[in-house]
């Protein structure tokens, strides 16, 4: 990196982070960045089971070879707010998550806050709002989108909802900033602090493709809908000194070079 640190990046290829053998297997380390996990909220309501043995269980791991080899964690968790009381949303907001994904990272989290109250774990908690960037899944909503522009229209299950868009770049440098995080326990929002509803994601992704294509929407609310998310980044700002670069009509108009 060029920070000067010394990375050992590992992927689904060297094995299943619930098993402790692949934890066994791993080198001293001073930080756990802890990105590995199921997602995708359609596919928690399809497999729960799946999604909380992956998310919880994959975290003790980490979190209990962090323990043994005095580092400190770093995770990556998500949007667990349920329906927001209030907007923007501060990390003290009530805790409802209203998937199986999000309880899956609440659990996770609290597995988290454990290790560092009574074990000695530094840990620190990302929750990541809507990342969009290169690489992601298509199923999500903004690939899917891009792969609609070389089409005859736009095709869309709501155009209401709105969402906290934080494009990739920004979001590793939070979890960049983080590796020398506060002691103890805390967690942070990581977002743009500004929503944007479904109809304004597809303006700007036109603005930048250069397209009008038509938009249709089968005005199809999905079960638990949550109709707006904005984080509150203030505390990420003061601790960590992290604030997002892109917004999101940059943060399109670099994913699309990429593309």
């Amino acid at each position: 990196m060029a920070e000067g640190r010394e990375v050992l990046a590992l992927s689904r290829a060297d094995g299943d982070i619930t098993d402790g053998g692949v934890w066994n297997a791993l080198p001293p380390a001073k930080v756990v960045v802890h990105l590995a996990g199921q997602s995708f909220v359609p596919d928690s309501w399809k497999s729960p089971d799946r999604f909380l043995t992956v998310n919880v269980d994959g975290t003790k791991r980490a979190l209990e070879w962090c323990r043994r080899n005095g580092a400190r964690l770093v995770f990556a968790s998500a949007y667990v707010y349920g329906i927001p009381e209030s907007l923007p949303i501060r990390e003290s907001h009530p805790v409802r998550p209203n998937n199986p994904y999000a309880l899956s990272k609440y659990l996770a989290e609290q597995c988290c806050e454990f290790a560092a109250r009574y074990q000695g774990v530094n840990s620190t908690v990302l929750r990541v709002f809507n990342v969009f960037g290169p690489g992601q899944r298509e199923e999500f909503l903004l690939p899917t989108l891009v792969q609609q522009l070389a089409g005859s229209e736009i095709r869309v299950m709501d155009l209401a909802p709105k969402r906290d868009y934080v494009y990739l770049p920004d979001v590793v440098d939070a979890f960049v900033r983080a590796l020398d995080g506060p002691t103890g326990f805390q967690r942070f929002n990581i977002g743009s602090g500004i929503s944007y509803s479904v109809a304004e994601l597809v303006a700007e992704l036109q603005a930048a493709a250069g397209t009008k294509l038509p938009v249709v929407s089968m005005a199809e609310q999905r079960p638990q809908e949550i109709p707006d998310v904005r984080a509150d980044i203030n505390l990420a700002g003061e601790v960590l000194a992290w604030a997002p670069v892109f917004d999101l009509a940059a943060g399109i108009r670099d994913m699309l070079k990429g593309s």
